[in-house]
């Protein structure tokens, strides 16, 4: 029963290459199964936090199967999209430096913290919501290009500054930790 977060995890993890595979087959339904497949992977990432915080199922190899599918999957969306020339070119290269540098310094603070890994925030969490929202909604409905580019840019605005706001927590952790 503990391993149950995991394995959604995991799932989601797998989920990436049927999403890409999805989007890219060509079929009439190409655009509606990859956003079914992305939308699964969406609720196994609620599913596995839920039920790790709920049960107390949290378990290192969580704490980095879950960031890592969801990291996976957003990188894979948005480089999918562009791509398809439905967003910018430049999006990709934006989301795959913020998670390199959130995954480095997710690194250095639980490096310093002892293996404790700090709880996303709200602004995280909402920005993560409007990034599948838009990526979904570009999959499924006919925008003009620059809607479409206006929602992945403020999507874009969105991730930053919750990575700013995670500098910050970050910072504010270090620091505490340094006083002790």
């Amino acid at each position: 029963m503990k391993n149950i977060p995991n394995i959604l995890s995991g799932a989601r993890i797998l989920m990436v290459p049927a999403f890409v595979w999805a989007f890219f087959s060509g079929g009439e339904h190409a655009m509606t199964w990859a956003a079914a497949i992305f939308l699964l992977a969406a609720v196994t990432d609620f599913l596995d936090g839920y039920i790790a915080r709920k049960y107390n199922f949290i378990t290192n190899l969580g704490k980095i199967l879950d960031p890592a599918g969801d990291k996976l999957m957003t990188v894979a969306m948005v480089t999918c999209l562009a791509l398809r020339h439905m967003i910018p070119g430049w999006i990709p290269w934006f989301f795959l430096a913020k998670e390199l540098l959130m995954t480095a310094g997710g690194a250095l603070v639980s490096g310093h913290m002892s293996g404790e890994m700090p709880a996303s925030n709200m602004i995280g969490k909402t920005a993560t919501a409007v990034l599948f929202a838009v990526g979904v909604a570009l999959m499924l409905f006919p925008i003009p290009a620059s809607a479409a580019h206006a929602l992945m840019i403020c999507a874009a605005a969105l991730a930053l500054a919750a990575f700013v706001s995670y500098i910050a927590m970050f910072a504010g952790l270090m620091r505490k930790r340094k006083a002790r």
